[in-house]
């Protein structure tokens, strides 16, 4: 269990959209990590992220689910992302726009895929509409 992916204050965070193919996590991308459960965060599970921006050395990430939130209480929380590579079952993913990660770049397992900016933007307003303190 990685120690690094932990939940993190908007005030910390800096939106970049930067993808590029290299590799490396960058804002703009569907990363692959271990993210911790809400209700317990000693466990979790490796999951896909969009990288939002960077808190100093660290990716700032919202965890993705192909599960549908729309009828659940918690539906403001999610943000559908669509379709992509990042699923290898073609599912349609959701972000939690709600929960916002710090994660080390070293803890990336995998690179997913890049995101067009218009999802990616879609994502952010979603976030800035739940954490209204992000700059």
């Amino acid at each position: 269990m990685p120690a690094v992916t932990t939940p993190i204050a908007a005030s910390e965070v800096t939106i970049t959209y930067r993808p590029e193919r290299d590799g490396d996590p960058d804002p703009g991308e569907v990363v692959w990590t271990w993210v911790p459960y809400e209700d317990d965060p000693g466990q979790g599970k490796d999951r896909p992220v969009v990288v939002i921006g960077v808190a100093g050395t660290d990716l700032v990430v919202v965890p993705l689910s192909s599960r549908d939130h729309e009828r659940r209480r918690d539906a403001e929380e999610w943000t559908e992302l669509g379709r992509g590579p990042w699923d290898p079952s073609n599912r349609v993913s959701f972000a939690n726009v709600d929960r916002l990660l710090r994660v080390a770049a070293a803890e990336v397992r995998r690179e997913g895929a890049g995101l067009d900016r218009p999802r990616f933007d879609r994502v952010v307003d979603g976030v800035r509409a739940r954490h209204p303190d992000l700059a």
